[in-house]
């Protein structure tokens, strides 16, 4: 239990940190062609930085996961 919350959260920390990036286009607070302005900038290195982040702990999570099945089919086999 404990473990999926730990992963829904960075799920959702990850999607937050790609609307960060998205936010200054889609919400259109960045005219296109226009020098970025400085909550474009802030948006755009604060949401890569919680995307990234988040990103690689998912990944780690992941192959931890998967290291351990691997590490209980290898005890089964051997049984």
């Amino acid at each position: 239990m404990t473990a999926k919350l730990g992963v829904s959260a960075l799920v959702v920390l990850f999607l937050a940190g790609l609307w960060l990036v998205a936010a200054p286009f889609a919400v259109g607070y960045q005219p296109r062609g226009a020098a970025y302005a400085d909550a474009t900038v802030n948006d755009l290195w604060v949401g890569g930085a919680l995307a990234g982040v988040s990103f690689v702990a998912i990944v780690i999570y992941a192959a931890d996961a998967l290291r351990e099945l691997a590490g209980r089919g290898k005890h089964v086999a051997d049984g």
